[in-house]
């Protein structure tokens, strides 16, 4: 697994167009895992990182699969502030039953009625819908905070626009089944996975 961070110049007129519409910005992510215009990318993962000041010094992470062709943003005038920085990891390695772990989760929870989703707004719900995703993928909410919580307005070309709720929890998780929890990691939890939604971080409790 390769874990990307990069630092957009807000300066970019680019940058700022992708930093206000995640379809944007997701489009433009794909030029570093294509080689021509009739490529199915690579699946990946990204996530604005939270707490990161978006007037100044705007970062992403991205997680794939397979490393990303960097050099293909580095070469849009102004777009980034530094090179790319890159390392292979294996976050999966590192999984134990009942292990504990630090974790950040940029998610878009949803509830299904009549066949449609509606994106959860209530705090309580919003911290349900994740203590199922833990049961789902392999894990056990230990505590959980929602530290921010937006909907967002996409506007894809050609059709009508779309609009989701886009919230951040934090908190501390347990291990309670390796293999499934290896899954979330690799392939992200829950809806909205290209408008950066998804990516789960863990780190030591």
């Amino acid at each position: 697994m390769h874990l990307t961070r990069l630092t957009l110049d807000p300066r970019s007129a680019l940058a700022r167009r992708d930093l206000a519409d995640p379809y944007d910005m997701h489009r433009t992510l794909t030029r570093a895992f294509v080689s021509g215009a009739d490529d199915s990318p690579a699946r990946f993962l990204w996530r604005l990182e939270a707490g990161s000041n978006a007037w100044a010094t705007p970062q992403l992470l991205v997680q794939s699969a397979m490393a990303g062709n960097w050099e293909v943003l580095q070469a849009l005038p102004g777009y980034l502030q530094c090179a790319a920085e890159c390392r292979a990891m294996d976050q999966t390695a590192m999984l134990q039953p009942d292990r504990r772990f630090r974790f950040r989760l940029l998610a878009n929870p949803t509830v299904t009625r009549e066949r449609k989703r509606y994106g959860l707004v209530d705090e309580s719900a919003q911290l349900d819908w994740l203590a199922r995703q833990g049961e789902r993928h392999g894990f056990a909410v230990l505590g959980a905070l929602v530290t921010a919580s937006e909907r967002l307005n996409c506007q894809r070309k050609h059709s009508l626009g779309i609009v989701l709720q886009r919230v951040c929890f934090e908190g501390h998780l347990q291990v309670r089944d390796c293999d499934a929890l290896a899954g979330a990691l690799l392939g992200g939890i829950g809806p909205a996975k290209a408008f950066g939604c998804g990516l789960l971080s863990l780190g030591s409790a």
